[in-house]
């Protein structure tokens, strides 16, 4: 409402300074006009004082011609008189004479009747002249009368004018005044803020440090017609956090029993549920990474039970195109991110968004965002051996890794594009198209808050971790059957590493594996937060490797971490 109220002011005030300009400039012009008819007044008087000289100097020529006429009619009579008297005598001189005479008289009159003319030309355009002045007389009474209307008009804007100035500098001081409450509601806000991450990470901690998910995708294709034998339930709770297990084994004496296998984590998401749901769940967690904090995230399972679908969405390669509504943890986390870092733009904060993204291979870290064709494809060294290590701030770090500035939400469909390409992938009997290592997708986020000096460096680890099915079912051969083993045995290494966690052991065994290497920030810093998401397979014919997926997800739910902390940047 100050907003909107400061801006209505500020349109106001410049409306009435755009009115008294236009006043302004109104009166000029017509000061202009009036200036300009005075010096039209001026030249038409002018040329009527040269008309009034000229017809006063054409009258006193017409008298003169008619003095000089007359004299020379007398004159000629005289001479009249003197041939009439010496007619006699000079009768023939006196013809020649006379038609000598009749021809200068015929002059004469052609002469005065051309003065006429002229005369009566000049009296005619004296009249018109006349006429030009008495009308411009009479303009000029109107431009006066005109002039006087538009003063006292102008003297009326100005006191107007002058009034709303009064009323612009009581706004304008007004508008001060609810500036400075303005700064002073903007530096509690910038407090409140500060306190709402305190308060949102305590919730956070009050959830638990280590939390586990249990998503359980929909059944599909052939799967379909198995809906009524499901392995799995979901008994009615309010928290929506149980699932159940049953298994039907059969003894040696051809009995078949059934068992239940009851489970419970912080939350469960049945095959029914959306990836809006699902991300609603992980947004707060993903809001501790932009208050500072490290956040772990990893999606477990066997092959085939959804993990990339969750962590990634749709097929990455075609990501770009996809709805929001198939969108996975990874679009929609940085999505939530920028969002935010938007908004406490407003507040002073600045932050800085670099991604990395690599896979760990056999053991082997492998950068997934290197140019196609300066690796190999399927276990092969890159350009420059990666290697993790610790800095100087005790962070994980990974050595020659290509690092990419996020500068937009659209960027991380590219960086899912290139991982795609890159990521191995290869067919087991529990998937045509298995991938065959742990893809780690790391974003690391800067901020400082210009106003108050505050800093923060937050890490967000999203891990999509290769399928967790047990040699024997997923028939793996050969170069297959190494990758099987190498999967698993880095799986186990991360259910030794959450189990020392547990029993609060002194030494955990982090370096067995390099996931657990490089997660050990994630997962075993007093400042971390970490969410597992078990994805589960309801198809009956996984229920064995379901019941296995469930049961160590139950390890990791009793896994208990001190009290995160937050980072501060360098």
């Amino acid at each position: 409402d100050l907003e909107e109220f400061s801006k209505y002011m500020i349109m106001k005030n410049r409306t009435a300074r755009k009115s008294k300009k236009l006043l302004s400039v109104e009166l000029e012009h017509n000061s202009t006009q009036v200036t300009q008819l005075e010096f039209d007044k001026s030249i038409l008087t002018t040329k009527l004082e040269t008309a009034e000289k000229q017809l006063q100097t054409l009258q006193e020529s017409v008298a003169e011609r008619q003095r000089l006429l007359q004299s020379e009619r007398r004159a000629h009579e005289d001479a009249l008189d003197d041939i009439q008297r010496k007619f006699k005598r000079q009768e023939e001189q006196m013809l020649d004479e006379q038609r000598v005479l009749k021809k200068s008289i015929s002059d004469l009159q052609d002469s005065l009747e051309s003065t006429q003319a002229r005369l009566k030309a000049k009296r005619e355009e004296c009249m018109r002249l006349e006429n030009t002045v008495s009308k411009q007389a009479s303009d000029q009474l109107e431009l006066e009368s005109g002039s006087c209307t538009l003063k006292a008009k102008a003297d009326r804007l100005e006191d107007i004018l002058s009034e709303r100035e009064i009323h612009i500098a009581e706004l304008e001081e007004a508008l001060a005044s609810r500036n400075c409450d303005v700064s002073e509601l903007e530096a509690k806000l910038r407090t409140e803020e500060t306190t709402r991450r305190r308060l949102h990470n305590t919730v956070q901690e009050l959830k638990g440090n280590i939390r586990v998910f249990c998503r359980v995708r929909p059944l599909v294709g052939e799967e379909k017609a198995m809906a009524g034998a499901l392995p799995l339930s979901f008994p009615e709770c309010e928290e929506q956090n149980e699932i159940e297990l049953s298994q039907s084994s059969e003894n040696a004496l051809g009995k078949t029993t059934a068992r239940a296998f009851p489970f419970k984590f912080d939350r469960v998401f049945a095959p029914d549920s959306t990836q809006d749901l699902v991300f609603d769940e992980v947004s707060q967690l993903i809001q501790s990474a932009l208050d500072g904090y490290p956040v772990c995230i990893f999606a477990y399972g066997q092959t085939g039970s959804g993990k990339t679908h969750t962590m990634q969405g749709p097929d990455a390669i075609k990501s770009a195109k996809a709805e929001r509504k198939a969108l996975g943890i990874i679009p929609r986390a940085v999505q939530q991110i920028y969002d935010n870092t938007n908004k406490l733009a407003e507040r002073g904060w600045e932050y800085a968004l670099e991604g990395q993204f690599l896979e760990i291979y056999n053991e082997t870290l492998q950068d997934l965002l290197v140019p196609a064709g300066h690796g190999a494809q399927q276990g092969g060294d890159r350009q420059a051996k990666l290697e993790i290590y610790q800095d100087s701030e005790g962070h994980t770090r990974v050595k020659n890794i290509t690092t990419v500035a996020v500068d937009s939400a659209e960027r991380v469909h590219w960086l899912l594009a290139r991982a795609a390409e890159n990521r191995t992938v290869a067919a087991t009997n529990c998937n045509e198209r298995s991938s065959r290592s742990h893809s780690v997708f790391t974003l690391y986020l800067r901020g400082k808050n210009m106003l108050t000096g505050e800093s923060s460096s937050g890490v967000l680890n999203l891990i999509d971790l290769a399928g967790s099915e047990r040699l024997s079912s997923s028939g793996s051969k050969g170069d297959r059957l190494k990758e099987t083993q190498a999967i698993n045995k880095s799986l186990s290494s991360l259910g030794d590493v959450i189990a020392a966690l547990a029993k609060g052991s002194r030494h955990v065994p982090y370096r067995n594996s390099k996931l657990t290497h490089l997660l050990q920030e994630s997962l075993g810093g007093g400042n971390s937060k970490t969410l597992m998401f078990v994805c589960v397979n309801p198809s009956p014919a996984s229920a064995q490797e379901s019941l296995c997926s469930l049961q160590f997800a139950t390890k990791v739910n009793s896994c208990q971490i001190g009290t995160a902390k937050r980072q501060a940047a360098a």
